[in-house]
């Protein structure tokens, strides 16, 4: 009788087999896929490389490499001044404003068109909000002045017809907070539904059917039906929202500043353009960009674990 020879276990293909393997699988997805890997890559990830003269004082003649390194003395100098403060708080103001009136708007005019039966009035009315998007900042603000203007503001003719007194919108510090607000939500808000407007198309309808049996109506199916079914959409837009917050937005502000409210609009961003573009001081103003970029993400670590330990999916 002969002996059993023992079977020699199968090889493991390695792991750049398998990756190979996939890519020529999925090799049109990659293709499709390919600008926009290419844009981060070139515009995202290369430019990083600059971040180094944010521990130089750099010099343009005498390039990165011979710039002398300072450390974190520039980092020192942005947070003992006290402008750090002024900015911080302004920056903070305006986000924190567009986060708690600018986030819900999109979902709410979802939620609405989603209710909408006539298919030609729905794309009407989406087509009319979604228009403001493609305006530039420069229009906005344009239109805004014609508006808001203490000599020949629509507005402000309006209130002295109805026997009211006009009222300085454009150099008022306490109104520049809420104007930039407003500014936003007529310019991005029917931008912002598309997503909400796709998770919504995704929900399935024999939950509203369900619901119809259960006696529910048109207000209760939103609140318990679509609501909670496009909830991980809202809680991942609203962390990649947090991550932003220190950004408000460089020609929006910029535009809108001036002598007057210049202690509620200066932000980060501004003072950037400011010492790096119009001073030369390309270290310190990428010290201040680093900053804003480490709290960025810091905050949006932060948020993600905070939405999985309530049980939510978080973008990772």
């Amino acid at each position: 009788m002969q002996e059993s020879r023992p079977r020699l276990a199968a090889k493991k293909p390695s792991v750049w087999r398998t990756i190979g393997k996939r890519f020529l699988r999925d090799k049109f997805l990659y293709l499709l896929a390919l600008p926009g890997i290419l844009y981060f890559l070139l515009f995202k990830y290369v430019p990083m490389y600059g971040v180094l003269i944010a521990f130089q004082d750099y010099s343009p003649y005498l390039g990165m490499m011979k710039s002398p390194w300072v450390g974190i003395d520039h980092f020192v100098r942005f947070f003992s001044n006290p402008d750090f403060f002024l900015l911080f708080r302004n920056t903070m103001a305006i986000n924190l404003l567009n986060l708690i009136f600018f986030f819900p708007i999109p979902i709410l005019l979802s939620l609405m068109l989603n209710e909408l039966r006539i298919t030609f009035m729905m794309r009407i009315i989406q087509s009319v909000i979604y228009l403001p998007h493609f305006l530039s900042w420069v229009i906005i603000v344009g239109i805004s002045f014609l508006l808001l203007s203490s000599g020949d503001g629509a507005i402000n003719k309006l209130l002295v017809e109805l026997g009211f007194e006009k009222i300085n919108f454009l150099t008022n510090p306490d109104t520049f907070w809420g104007m930039l607000t407003v500014q936003s939500i007529w310019k991005d808000a029917g931008w912002g539904t598309i997503i909400f407007l796709a998770a919504i198309a995704g929900v399935d309808p024999q939950l509203y059917e369900a619901a119809k049996i259960d006696g529910a109506g048109r207000i209760k199916q939103m609140v318990h039906v679509t609501l909670p079914s496009i909830r991980h959409v809202i809680v991942i837009l609203l962390i990649l929202r947090i991550g932003h917050i220190m950004d408000v937005g460089f020609e929006q502000v910029f535009l809108m500043m001036n002598s007057i409210v210049s202690d509620v609009a200066d932000v980060f961003d501004t003072y950037v353009y400011r010492l790096g573009v119009r001073e030369g001081q390309f270290s310190f103003s990428t010290a201040v960009g680093l900053f804003k970029s480490i709290v960025g993400l810091l905050l949006v670590i932060g948020a993600n674990m905070l939405a999985k330990k309530l049980g939510e999916e978080g973008v990772y």
